[in-house]
């Protein structure tokens, strides 16, 4: 059902999850999958540093516009912290700023200082991040070597767990921290310094969930390149179907006729769910709807009517449709069949 592109066969969908190395950017990763999966399409969940590893969540062809209903779960890290060393990026990537004696720094102290950051907190963005002011992002100006006012955002860390601690001089912490999209570990941990007095900054970062996609079920960076060359990329993809299910509610379509006036942009009664929720029929992912006003509404069409002619033939239906929203013939209510997360 996909376009052919020259060279790598029909277009498909899916999510892939990588785990990233120490070293390449975010970017890097994207374009290497890009490479392996012939697919120019290729997006990502949530960036990572080129210093921090683990799970990397790319959406590939159209499942590029599942990337903001994806994006939204929390995030699970294992953090080094170092204490006694304040560094410009927050992190040791950065000039070192200032160093201080931290070896009078005890556990007792550090877990209170961590219990302060626990919770919904305010935190200013670091300079290195990728937020913009005035049109321009900070890491670019941090770059010029100008320092810009920048306002607190608010953030949820739901979990900072202190794991180990080695003190000394420059006393190290390995901390678990369950946080909301948007949080600086960096900045949790020149914030726990700063309560300590002694500074703080991040030594090493592995991000070991994203939402509900985990470390282990990351294919690692090289795995996936051995795989192009094979031309098995698409073997190692998640379903958007199933992307859609872990991550969001999910109601299955049971009535066919149901299903092909959605796969138009037809509208159901709400179906009782807070914000969005997948539709699903047969294993293939029809759209993500919300309730607005009494009916439950397009805010992505996924499947297109006649990929689910060949799914009723028996035949593959190949990659989903090009999403779009959209109103279209009322359909009756279909069957809840998922929970809230």
């Amino acid at each position: 059902m996909g376009r052919r592109r020259r060279g790598t066969g029909p277009s498909w969908d899916g999510v892939l999850v990588v785990d990233k190395p120490h070293g390449p950017t975010s970017h890097d990763v994207v374009q290497d999958v890009r490479r392996a999966a012939g697919q120019s399409r290729v997006g990502h969940t949530g960036t990572l540093d080129p210093a921090a590893t683990g799970v990397l969540v790319l959406c590939l062809g159209r499942a590029t516009k599942l990337v903001q209903f994806l994006q939204a779960g929390t995030k699970t890290y294992r953090a080094r912290l170092v204490l006694g060393v304040e560094t410009d990026t927050q992190d040791a990537e950065g000039k070192v700023l200032a160093t201080r004696d931290a070896s009078g720094v005890d556990e007792a102290a550090l877990r209170r200082a961590l219990g302060e950051l626990t919770g919904e907190i305010e935190q200013l963005p670091p300079m290195v991040s990728a937020v913009k002011v005035g049109g321009r992002r900070l890491h670019e100006a941090a770059r010029a070597g100008e320092e810009v006012e920048r306002e607190p955002r608010r953030v949820t860390v739901h979990r900072l767990e202190l794991l180990d601690v080695q003190p000394g001089e420059r006393a190290e912490a390995e901390l678990e921290i369950t946080c909301s999209a948007g949080t600086y570990v960096r900045t949790l941990a020149h914030d726990a310094g700063a309560a300590l007095g002694v500074g703080g900054s991040l030594s090493a970062l592995r991000r070991t969930a994203n939402g509900p996609f985990r470390e282990d079920e990351a294919h690692p960076l090289d795995e996936v390149v051995a795989a192009g060359q094979r031309r098995e990329v698409r073997a190692l993809t998640i379903a958007p179907a199933e992307a859609v299910a872990r991550s969001l509610p999910t109601v299955e379509v049971a009535d066919p006729e149901v299903a092909r006036r959605l796969a138009q942009g037809g509208r159901l009664d709400a179906q009782g769910h807070q914000g969005a929720y997948g539709l699903t029929h047969r294993g293939l992912l029809l759209g993500v709807y919300a309730d607005h006003g009494g009916r439950a509404r397009p805010e992505l069409v996924w499947t297109r009517p006649e990929e689910l002619a060949a799914l009723e033939a028996g035949e593959d239906p190949g990659g989903a449709g090009e999403g779009a929203g959209g109103a279209g013939d009322e359909a009756p209510s279909a069957r809840t069949r998922g929970q809230d997360p």
